[in-house]
């Protein structure tokens, strides 16, 4: 059953899930849209839906409000009112949703506050009622962004939330309020509120809901969120959930009723573009052209060039004409909501990169940087995401603290970009000079290893006249392919098994125990309590002994921990003693503290941006890998070692306390997930005292930072676009690590007959001579190749030489060169089987084909052009006839 089905099927009981005291008071009516069969509420005569693709938007020009309101006056109304009337006002959540496991960013107002927990979602308000302006990213809208007047990448929800008991309210408080929200306080008509019918599909949740409607425009959506389960298998929810989400943006626009939404929210900022590019538009044509633009909506609309053609038939122009006076407005529309939507995702810490959600962000920086240059706009993105941010202040301060940051990333992406688009282009317009059409897979192939948008592919064929059609759903179908992996499945079963008792949390200098076997399952050993501290969190698994026989690894499946033994060979209800490696728990400690220590240090050296992105704590070393745009210098890596190691010389305590989750987001906020999201209700929470440090953490710890000992970066290096891996030692390790060190200079020393301080300036003045040295010889090898090439030209026949040389192969390449500039045509060899060819410009002989008749005759394979090619034959090559 889909979602068709399921509300077909709550159609069988219309009034049981629908109506609601409001309708019954005010006197709506229940009606069948004559268009698209969907059922809607109302009181007015119509027989038609006011979805957009039923009916043109009617308040544009003409808003049906009493009052005018800017994007950050129309939340501070709304906001009022609900406070009002007993809803708690809660701070948006970040954009990047570290919190659930399942989304790499908050897709709706609704996700705030639901958990997974135990593979089930879970509802946790922190306060009920309330309301939030929750910043949401989407990223399935993309080719609508802009055109349709109302799509967006990021837009704030106005997310209205309560629990159906005695503190909140069910579904016909909820419509009341959000009625007396468009009637009494924006001073929308009664007559003008029209309700339509439809169902709601979450992650482990569902329920029925009422779509409300001004003149044509959806404002808000209330979902009342019923059932527990998928739409197959599911039940009641003990306690019901209201999930009302508006849009910020659309209740400005209805307000203002301006030609599109974008003019009422980026308003100033549009204007300022405009002047600076220098664009002028028909006003009255693009107020007329506003009205339709929302059936351009490429979910709905199953041909869009033909819907373009059909508005521009009734405005009374070519769809040419259209498009070139639309389209760069539509342009400085898309890069307004892209500059915004980057401003958000890099200030609550995510990256433009090539994986994960980071992947999504790459993709509207690239549109928006192919805008620019396709209408050669005179200003760049950083301005926009300024401007963006000074807008936002009022509403989200925090964007324009956190700007100086973002715009070095967005520099730096601007760079990568720039450094391809050049070749881009070539690569383009190659591929439609052969007449080959773009496939979707090509178009994917040609984004993700080019950087090539479908702007780009579009502006270079206009330029050739050759017509190109792109995919409605190209990035939508992109990003998809872009989403989290799952985890792979255990090979432990836990069934039916009792969870095992975690002795190394309640005593971590414990290392000795006597326990008793509950069961022997896939080759391991289960335990009713347990020292062995099992992998997990990064942390490498304790080593040590059971009855003597050794432990090879140790696993834990919904809380039982499986011990994997050389001979696990032991009896149900057996006692056995547990013995754990001292040294190797103490250095995997001391290494796991170190991480909390070092991530603390590049979040300070680095910026907020910095999340981790991964960790693995061994005994021998570590390290960490975290979310950064560029390759770290050695004064970062040094700075970043000075404040990790005042962090352990201060010797702070380091905490370790089980918390409520809702409490310890709220205590110390979504920076507790760097480790991922936990699926607990009750979570492990590991805090360096003096606001260090504060993660979700399942790992061992020391007491203190000073336990953990010097902490020395050995390594740095880029394992995928925008993520670093630092390499680390500390403590003992970091002690032989440097001692190490000290050895190899003393040995260097010793063998250059200098002290170490005088080992720098030696190299130098080594690798002087040496280039000096090298230089010679490149000489040497030149003349050499000269005099060889006179005495081959000499021995050539028909303006040709074919001779094996006692040369390597850069003197071979060298000397058949100088014999071609004396226009003789050289096939020459060596003892190692390589061959070169090489001719002029315009002979008759070409130097891959007489390479092609060796490899024919002695075997191997190479490569060249016409004048040059090098390659290399299976067996030794004989020009004798």
């Amino acid at each position: 059953m889909g979602k068709k089905e399921l509300i077909q099927k709550f159609q069988k009981d219309h009034e049981k899930y629908w109506k609601v005291e409001l309708f019954k008071k005010e006197g709506y009516s229940r009606k069948k849209c004559q268009k698209c069969g969907k059922f809607f509420w109302t009181l007015t005569d119509s027989m038609t839906c006011p979805e957009v693709t039923c009916q043109s938007y009617g308040f544009i020009g003409d808003p049906p409000t009493k009052k005018r309101f800017s994007y950050a006056d129309t939340w501070k109304e709304i906001d009022k009112f609900f406070v009002s009337k007993g809803h708690t006002s809660v701070r948006r959540y970040p954009v990047v949703s570290r919190w659930r496991p399942d989304l790499f960013f908050t897709v709706a107002s609704i996700i705030d506050f639901q958990r997974i927990d135990k593979g089930m979602v879970a509802f946790e308000l922190p306060a009920n009622p309330l309301i939030v302006p929750q910043v949401c990213l989407r990223f399935s809208d993309i080719p609508n962004i802009g055109i349709t007047g109302r799509h967006y990448s990021s837009f704030v929800m106005i997310g209205q939330h309560a629990l159906a008991n005695e503190k909140g309210y069910w579904k016909d408080r909820c419509i009341e309020l959000d009625f007396e929200l468009l009637n009494s306080v924006f001073g929308i008509p009664k007559e003008e509120i029209v309700f339509v019918e439809d169902a709601w599909i979450g992650y482990g949740a569902f329920g029925f809901s009422l779509e409300y409607y001004v003149r044509g425009l959806e404002l808000g959506n209330a979902v009342f969120t019923q059932f527990l389960g998928d739409i197959n298998s599911y039940r009641e929810m003990d306690e019901k959930v209201i999930d009302m989400g508006a849009g910020l943006e659309r209740f400005t626009w209805i307000t203002q009723g301006t030609p599109t939404s974008y003019d009422a929210v980026f308003g100033p900022i549009v204007e300022k573009m405009k002047r600076e590019a220098g664009i002028e538009h028909d006003p009255e044509l693009f107020l007329k052209y506003s009205k339709m633009s929302g059936s351009l909506d490429m979910d709905v609309a199953t041909d869009i060039d033909k819907v373009r053609m059909d508005i521009a038939k009734s405005l009374g122009v070519t769809a040419e004409q259209l498009e070139s006076k639309i389209a760069p407005l539509e342009a400085i529309y898309a890069i307004c909501d892209h500059a915004r939507t980057l401003a958000y995702a890099i200030t609550d810490g995510a990256l433009p990169s090539n994986t994960g959600g980071g992947y999504n962000l790459r993709v509207v920086l690239r549109r928006a940087l192919s805008f620019i240059e396709e209408f050669n706009f005179p200003f760049r993105i950083n301005d926009i995401i300024e401007l963006n941010c000074r807008e936002l202040k009022p509403l989200f301060p925090e964007l324009l603290e956190n700007l100086p940051h973002m715009q070095k990333i967005i520099d730096a992406e601007e760079g990568r970009y720039g450094l391809t688009i050049k070749k881009s282009r070539r690569i383009v317009a190659d591929i439609l000079e052969k007449g080959s059409s773009f496939s979707s897979d090509q178009l994917a192939k040609l984004y993700e290893s080019q950087g090539i948008t479908p702007e780009l592919i579009h502006k270079v064929a206009r330029e050739e006249k050759v017509e190109v059609k792109i995919p409605a759903d190209f990035y939508d179908a992109l990003t998809r392919n872009h989403i989290a992996e799952k985890e792979e499945k255990s090979r432990f079963d836990a069934t039916g098994l009792p969870e095992t008792r975690a002795v190394y949390y309640e005593d971590a200098e414990k290392l000795e125990l006597d326990s008793t076997v509950v069961a022997v399952r896939n080759g391991a050993v289960v335990l009713d309590a347990t020292i062995f501290y099992p992998e997990g969190g990064g942390q490498a698994a304790d080593l040590g002994t059971i009855n003597g026989v050794k432990v090879l690894d140790v696993q834990k499946v919904a809380g039982v921990v499986f011990h994997v033994l050389e001979k696990p060979e032991f009896n149900e209800g057996q006692r056995v003693y547990l013995h754990v490696d001292g040294e190797t728990r103490k250095a995997l400690m001391r290494h796991h503290s170190a991480t909390h220590i070092l991530n603390y240090a590049c979040r300070n050296v680095l910026g907020s941006h910095i999340w981790q992105a991964g960790a693995k704590k061994e005994k021998e070393r570590a390290h960490l890998d975290i979310t950064h745009y560029e390759k770290l210098s050695l004064e970062q890596i040094r700075r970043i070692e000075s404040v990790a190691n005042r962090i352990v010389l201060e010797d702070r305590k380091i905490n370790i306390m089980n918390m409520e989750r809702g409490e310890a987001e709220r205590k110390y906020g979504f920076s507790i997930y760097q480790g991922g999201a936990c699926p607990e209700r009750v979570i492990r929470i590991v805090e360096v005292e003096g606001g260090v440090d504060a993660e979700a953490c399942a790992g061992l710890h020391l007491p203190s930072t000073g336990k953990v000992g010097m902490i020395k970066i050995i390594k740095e290096e880029r394992i995928q676009d925008g993520v670093s891996r630092i390499e680390f030692v500390a403590g003992e390790e970091a002690l032989k690590y440097v001692q190490k060190e000290d050895d190899m200079l003393r040995t260097a020393s010793e063998k250059l007959k200098v002290s170490p301080e005088q080992l720098a300036s030696t190299e130098d003045r080594f690798f002087t001579e040496w280039k000096e040295r090298g230089k010679k010889v490149e000489e040497l090898e030149e003349r050499i190749a000269e005099l060889e090439a006179s005495k081959l030209v000499a021995e050539a026949k028909n303006g040709i030489v074919r001779k094996v040389l006692d040369v390597d192969a850069k003197l071979l390449e060298k000397i058949a060169l100088h014999v071609a500039e004396e226009e003789v045509v050289a096939v020459l060899a060596n003892q190692n089987n390589d061959v070169v060819a090489a001719t002029l410009e315009g002979s008759e002989r070409e130097a891959d084909k007489l390479l092609s008749e060796l490899y024919s005759k002695f075997g191997g394979a190479g490569g060249g052009s016409k004048t040059f090619a090098r390659g290399r034959t299976k067996g030794k090559v004989s020009f004798k006839e």
